[in-house]
């Protein structure tokens, strides 16, 4: 009798254990991709805001998006003369504008003839590249990245050579109106087109 009051006792606490815990669903425990990339690197990007003030410039890729009219929707490259050139309306002046005001001329011109109402945005696909010179690894020109400072850029270009000036540089910037040419340091935001020299240290 003992023997079977004491396998009813196990048997008792062993149902009594198993109402306490709660069961758990098997995709708990199992974390989204973006989860895990936050827990292996120490930040994560963001995502580039796009400044919608940017003036364009030679070299910036546009994406070109005329909605419903798939023959003039492409990607376009504004050339050394600061223009863009797509069918049907052939050159539109791109340089010194914003996207939104290279959308507009580019409706208006669509609108002479050509298509009754047309809905035209513009989003910019690369940017110009900068250009970094003087004392550094790998002088030359680099593809631009957003939200760039000129620290990163000297990293791109291979670091500082031995001989570098490590606090400043010159920093040259075409804004429209003219380059401007100032002495930066490192924290410095960098844009499309700028050139980046880092000077000789004489000591």
């Amino acid at each position: 009798m003992r023997a079977v009051h004491a396998t009813s006792f196990c048997l008792l606490a062993a149902l009594a254990l198993a109402g306490c815990m709660k069961p758990t669903s098997p995709l708990a425990s199992v974390q989204s991709q973006s989860d895990l990339d936050a827990m292996a690197y120490d930040s994560v990007a963001m995502p580039a805001v796009h400044d919608a003030a940017y003036r364009l410039g030679a070299g910036d890729k546009l994406r070109v998006v005329v909605y419903g009219q798939d023959g003039l929707t492409n990607s376009y490259a504004i050339d050394a003369g600061g223009s863009i050139t797509m069918p049907l309306i052939g050159a539109v002046a791109a340089r010194g504008r914003t996207t939104n005001g290279l959308a507009s001329e580019i409706a208006a011109k669509l609108r002479k003839g050509y298509i009754r109402d047309p809905s035209v945005a513009v989003e910019i696909e690369s940017y110009r590249p900068f250009f970094i010179l003087g004392e550094v690894a790998a002088p030359g020109q680099y593809p631009y990245v957003p939200n760039m400072t000129v620290e990163s850029a000297v990293a791109i270009a291979g670091g500082f050579s031995p001989r570098a000036r490590r606090d400043s540089v010159t920093l040259t910037h075409n804004d429209g109106a003219g380059p401007s040419r100032t002495s930066a340091p490192l924290g410095t935001a960098l844009g499309p087109g700028d050139t980046v020299l880092v000077g000789e240290r004489w000591f």
